[in-house]
């Protein structure tokens, strides 16, 4: 990796990269209805900065520098990305938060209805723990990995982790207004999935306990700031570049970090999470932290 690459170009090449392994992550021998294909596939495509999957790849590349290990890992790159996918197909659904618009284009029920869109995320959710086991089988990826990352795949992106912070902030929406409550909603919503980003991309790597610590740590907290950021976002972001309206946290009345320590206080913590996710990295002793070093500021400093 060419470390006078710019991050923002950085990660624009992983997203050309994991894009075109997203194309063929899904067997087009299967027999699938095809409107079910055509709405999971309208989501898959609709780009975003697929900051997950690049921190998969990332990662895995920081513990040894091998390039190599990197093509290992993109299954792993897909299958988060698949997940995120499906959560936010099932985050704009109206039983939730009844979006119109992601990323500047009608959002999934919009175009395939309620019950398609219900179905594709489901299929994509399914989907994600299928491709976990192709890294073991197409590359190098010890089987005993593979299984490891199932099994986190599975803590963080469901009741107790992603699952579990949606549930909260539906909860959220009728009344729950504590800080602590909030930082839940974001951990779990938001951060568990960077989390398992990083600590797959570590597993895969061959990163020992204590590096995975402090790479769980480095997900924790960019994961914190990424939502806290977002929060920021929603009031004094642009909409063309946020793809979305602003100010729809307040349009639904729901409790951010702005609201409840006002906007100084959540720039100011933005950067301490970022700091100190930062700090993780440093004292992981990893081969070439460089990138994951630079990803956590260049979050912090984005506009959309």
């Amino acid at each position: 990796m060419n470390a006078s690459v710019t991050t923002a170009t950085y990660l624009k090449d992983c997203a050309s990269k994991i894009e075109l392994a997203l194309q063929s992550s899904f067997p087009t021998d299967w027999d699938v209805p095809q409107l079910l294909r055509d709405a999971m596939q309208y989501s898959l495509d609709a780009g975003g900065k697929r900051i997950r999957p690049a921190l998969v790849l990332t990662t895995a590349h920081a513990i040894q520098g091998s390039s190599v290990i990197c093509d290992d890992a993109m299954p792993i790159a897909c299958a988060v990305e698949y997940i995120h996918t499906y959560s936010l197909i099932h985050d704009d659904l109206p039983a939730m938060d009844d979006d119109d618009f992601r990323r500047g284009k009608p959002t999934n029920h919009k175009v395939f209805g309620e019950a398609m869109a219900i179905l594709a995320g489901d299929a994509l959710l399914t989907h994600a723990f299928r491709l976990i086991p192709q890294a073991a089988r197409q590359g190098n990826v010890k089987p005993e990995i593979a299984l490891a990352i199932v099994d986190d795949l599975a803590k963080y992106a469901g009741a107790s982790g992603m699952v579990g912070g949606q549930a909260a902030d539906m909860l959220g929406e009728q009344g729950i207004t504590s800080i602590n409550e909030l930082e839940y909603i974001h951990l779990h919503k938001t951060s568990d999935l960077i989390v398992f980003s990083v600590v797959a991309g570590g597993r895969i790597g061959g990163a020992n306990e204590e590096q995975l610590d402090k790479l769980a740590l480095y997900g924790r907290n960019i994961g914190l700031a990424f939502q806290i950021q977002d929060d920021i976002l929603d009031l004094i972001g642009d909409e063309q570049k946020l793809g979305k309206k602003t100010n729809s946290d307040v349009a639904q009345q729901k409790v951010t970090y702005p609201f409840l320590i006002g906007m100084e206080e959540s720039i100011a913590l933005v950067k301490k999470l970022t700091q100190e996710a930062k700090n993780a990295i440093v004292e992981a002793n990893l081969a070439q932290p460089e990138r994951l070093l630079q990803i956590a500021d260049y979050l912090v400093q984005r506009d959309h």
